[in-house]
């Protein structure tokens, strides 16, 4: 055991010092899908101290394409997510302290999380939860890395409080209507590409080599041979309401939480946005043909899936039919809606 990391020692920005700094730190991942599941691997294979993984989801056929920690065995079995991730990583490396959680990513599951985390990584699969990490982020101190990929297309951001700007001041307001995984399709080695950005940033991060951290938004496609940074520092706000000179953390309250409820006698969930958004009807109509019967009509776009019904309203209300299980129907929403 003694020669396990003598590869990653021998690179000079890391050393023995280095590496002792690493075997002391924690990391915590938010989802462990396909962004997810790589980052956790890469971290375990590098010995880091504590590794706290958080997923809501179970692993699924259509996983294995791409989420590299799970088998067959997991899909077949409808294993959680965490629990699979959990129990190959002590396989990989038994030394590192793993806590593997299956529950949603709420403000208050996470704020209880946080109390000796490190770095924060993105593996999640909407701007929900991301602007709740940036938020967090914020107010306990902590780095974040933002990661996104869909189709052959990924994008990258490093987040330091206090010297870059934040997700909210690049953003402004939560995104709605986006491409997806389940819309769009995803090929591996644009999550890997992600990934590598994620883990190379994060381990700078862990040895405090703070100085060679990118300071730029990464976006690239690897199908179409495309790579783009873009400079950010003159975005910065100080009226940004997470980063700015008056801080109220906005995706931490009530108010601003996507909210959920089950429609009494109707085997239906009721989704509706923090904020009143006009949801692009020819766009959504688009997304949406490829899984199922799509009708429309001035007020709202349905579309017929095998089992469910999804219907969409002008101020981005969305009724899920067929189920009174709302983490299934958030999960279905994100997939399908982004």
């Amino acid at each position: 055991m003694t020669d396990r990391y003598s590869r990653q020692q021998l690179f000079k920005q890391i050393g023995s010092k280095g590496q002792e700094k690493i075997g002391n730190k924690h990391v915590l991942i938010v989802g462990v899908g396909a962004l997810g599941s790589a980052g956790a691997e890469a971290f375990v294979r590098a010995g880091i101290g504590k590794l706290t993984i958080i997923d809501r989801d179970y692993v699924e056929w259509s996983n294995l394409q791409r989420q590299q920690l799970y088998n067959e065995n997991d899909a077949e079995g409808q294993i959680p997510k965490a629990i699979a991730a959990g129990k190959h990583l002590k396989q990989i490396n038994s030394e590192v302290e793993i806590k593997a959680l299956v529950m949603d990513a709420t403000p208050n599951n996470l704020e209880n999380l946080l109390s000796d985390v490190d770095v924060l990584i993105d593996g999640t699969d909407n701007f929900d939860i991301r602007f709740i990490l940036n938020d967090l982020s914020h107010k306990y101190n902590i780095p974040w890395i933002y990661g996104s990929c869909v189709g052959s297309y990924g994008a990258t951001y490093t987040v330091i409080p206090g010297r870059t700007p934040c997700l909210h001041c690049i953003l402004k307001k939560v995104p709605i209507g986006g491409a997806t995984c389940d819309t769009s399709g995803i090929i591996s080695s644009a999550v890997q590409i992600v990934s590598a950005y994620q883990i190379a940033e994060a381990l700078k991060i862990l040895v405090d080599d703070f100085a060679t951290l990118r300071k730029t938004f990464l976006t690239f496609d690897v199908w179409s041979n495309q790579h783009y940074t873009i400079k950010l520092e003159k975005i910065k706000k100080e009226s940004c309401p997470t980063c700015g000179t008056v801080r109220t953390y906005p995706y931490l309250s009530y108010e601003n939480q996507t909210k959920t409820e089950v429609l009494c006698g109707r085997n239906t969930v009721q989704i509706r946005p923090a904020r009143n958004i006009e949801y692009s009807f020819d766009h959504i109509e688009k997304q949406l043909k490829a899984h199922g019967k799509v009708t429309r009509n001035p007020y709202l776009v349905s579309c017929q899936l095998q089992n469910y019904r999804l219907v969409i309203f002008r101020d981005g209300r969305v009724f899920i039919h067929g189920t009174n299980n709302i983490q299934f129907a958030k999960s279905l929403y994100y997939r399908l809606l982004g």
